[in-house]
């Protein structure tokens, strides 16, 4: 896919070469430039609200320290609660204002954000668990505990909501976060044990695997402009990040599973060239190249060949990527040839 920046300058060449008239140019003009309009540009002003909603994502989250249980629970509860309604209006006053629809954007970010910590201070004030008390609300995002599905789904039922209201695609990211804390606190609340490794990661593999469909699905509606903006990055990240980490991590016992790993990491690689996503790249390489690792250090280790063999290797991979490079159009056409219509259809043009 390119991407072809057009300026007046064009337009002006070809009506003069007369492959458009000047009405066509007119139209094509003003077409362009009201989508320049519409779509957001990365300004440095966007710094400062990125940098600035961090700051306070991380103060009210991440480096929450343990004086804060001083408030007691409805203490949390309402200083949350004030700081999102704030967030909000602010936001809500900012999102029709030319210019400032990213600033309105990260308040409402920001707000979905102070969700967790408010359903923390209400559940600790009424003592709702859903499991066994899960400690300091720092822990949250260290520790997996059983206790904390509340809060997700609390945080995930906010992001929904906010999205319904403000079509801004980050508001996909504390989502997608919260979905993949989701899938490893989940284990606990079903199963009643609270550190069982070998469920945890099967359960993290198949929420992933659903994350990345669901991902799939909203990007299908993403290409076809009925959502406008990336609303599927963060959950391919994270989807694919929870697939992966389950996946990884599982016991392998013989080298066929072992090997069977390597080749799900390859059908990554080909699923990221058909859905044209780097994270799928990402993630195959590093498991193919652990599983190459696994056979220099365990099955070829006393081998004098192998490290010449592995870069003969590694060279003819480079050569391949040259190779797509040049062809990647006819590759990824042949590619969605050997796919089924029906699954087709959801590929992005």
């Amino acid at each position: 896919m390119f991407i072809l920046e057009i300026t007046r300058k064009e337009i002006k060449q070809a009506i003069e070469e007369n492959i458009i008239s000047q009405e066509q140019g007119d139209k094509l003009w003003k077409l362009w430039d009201e989508r320049q309009i519409n779509e957001p540009k990365f300004q440095l002003s966007h710094l400062a609200y990125y940098f600035g909603a961090l700051l306070v994502i991380s103060a009210m989250g991440w480096f929450m320290n343990n004086t804060w249980n001083q408030f007691g629970g409805m203490g949390i509860f309402s200083i949350a609660v004030l700081y999102a309604v704030c967030f909000t209006g602010i936001g809500k006053m900012l999102w029709e204002k030319k210019g400032l629809r990213v600033a309105a954007g990260l308040l409402i970010v920001m707000a979905v954000c102070m969700t967790p910590l408010a359903i923390f201070g209400l559940e600790r004030a009424l003592g709702w668990w859903p499991h066994s008390e899960p400690g300091n609300y720092r822990s949250f995002y260290h520790w997996i505990r059983g206790g904390w599905c509340f809060i997700e789904v609390g945080t995930i039922a906010s992001a929904c909501i906010a999205l319904r209201f403000f079509s801004f695609p980050l508001l996909t990211a504390p989502l997608y976060i919260i979905l993949y804390f989701l899938s490893m606190d989940i284990t606990p609340l079903l199963f009643g044990v609270e550190h069982n490794w070998v469920i945890t990661r099967w359960v993290s593999l198949f929420f992933g695997l659903t994350m990345i469909v669901i991902s799939m699905l909203v990007d299908y509606r993403c290409q076809r402009k009925i959502y406008q903006g990336d609303y599927a990055f963060w959950g391919y990240l994270f989807g694919t990040l929870a697939f992966w980490s389950g996946l990884t991590f599982l016991d392998s016992n013989n080298e066929w599973s072992r090997i069977a790993y390597c080749l799900i990491n390859l059908g990554l690689l080909v699923l990221g060239i058909l859905l044209r996503r780097k994270v799928f790249l990402v993630f195959g390489t590093i498991g193919v190249n652990g599983y190459i690792g696994h056979l220099a250090y365990r099955v070829f280790n006393d081998s004098v060949w192998f490290p010449f063999i592995l870069s003969f290797v590694g060279i003819g991979i480079i050569y391949l990527g040259v190779i797509y490079n040049k062809k990647q159009d006819k590759i990824q056409a042949f590619l969605r040839g050997r796919v089924p219509e029906k699954i087709r259809r959801f590929l992005p043009e």
